[in-house]
């Protein structure tokens, strides 16, 4: 089987993005981890799929897999580079499209100076929605992790979260906590694990790991997920600049019952073709 594929990203963190409605594409997990390999295949942190939809008045289908092969709900860097896709490929020319996404509808506009703004759709804070394995609704919840007691806050962006507030990005032990935050029992379908600095209350610094991918170079969701959960510590108001270590978005949240707005870059790298 040949694969056409475009291999994008969003402030560096990659995608190979797949043109599924002009071409046949089904893949078991283990071609989407050799897409993914650095070393053997394309290489990225995420694949996309574009697929027709059923549901009227949605534009695409929009399918995300880890690196590791399984499925997620939502990616916010990956809808900046959806958008730019099927404006470069031709398969529409509108510069607001409404996207299926296995976690509901999200609709993504392309600006005139060519960044990207994607409404997120409205956060979710309980426990149930995340999913998190506790009976209250709070701000700030303790998480044991190793030998230590982590405050930590969820949300769910379509897909979940727990962010933590850390005096330094460049210091915080992101490869150390973030696996053990992800795969730990209170998150039955394990989490993306955020480490904020806030640096005043319209800029922070972020670093994520990602679900099945580990850390990225920047976490469209996670920087959602990181200015939600500020606002609601009384640490931030919105807009609010979010630097990662691939460059800056930008994201507003007016407050509950409100979408959260993420703006910033998308880019293809290169196209090409591959025999899986």
């Amino acid at each position: 089987m040949k694969l056409k594929f475009s291999k994008m990203h969003g402030l560096g963190n990659d995608f190979v993005v797949l043109d599924g409605v002009r071409q046949a594409v089904s893949l078991t997990p283990e071609q989407l981890r050799y897409l993914a390999d650095r070393n053997f295949g394309v290489g990225c942190d995420q694949i996309l799929l574009v697929e027709e939809t059923s549901q009227a008045g949605v534009d695409f289908r929009y399918r995300i897999f880890n690196a590791d092969g399984s499925e997620v709900e939502q990616c916010g860097n990956g809808a900046r580079c959806f958008v730019r896709f099927v404006h470069e490929q031709g398969l529409t020319d509108k510069r607001e499209i409404k996207v299926e996404t296995k976690r509901g509808i999200i609709t993504p506009r392309l600006e005139a100076n060519g960044s990207v703004t994607v409404d997120m759709g409205e956060p979710r804070f309980l426990p149930a929605e995340i999913p998190f394995l506790h009976d209250e609704d709070v701000v700030i919840y303790n998480l044991d992790v190793a030998d230590e007691t982590l405050e930590i806050s969820v949300v769910s962006m379509g897909n979940p979260h727990a962010v933590q507030v850390v005096d330094s990005v460049d210091t915080a032990p992101v490869g150390q906590h973030g696996p053990l935050i992800e795969n730990h029992e209170q998150f039955p379908q394990r989490v993306n694990a955020g480490f904020m600095q806030v640096v005043d209350r319209h800029a922070i610094k972020l670093r994520v790991f990602e679900r099945g991918s580990g850390e990225t170079l920047a976490c469209g969701t996670g920087a959602c997920a990181a200015v939600v959960t500020g606002i609601r510590r009384g640490l931030l108001d919105s807009p609010v600049r979010v630097t990662t270590r691939g460059g800056d978005l930008n994201i507003a949240w007016g407050g509950p019952g409100r979408p959260v707005l993420m703006t910033g870059p998308a880019m293809t790298v290169f196209t090409g073709e591959i025999e899986l």
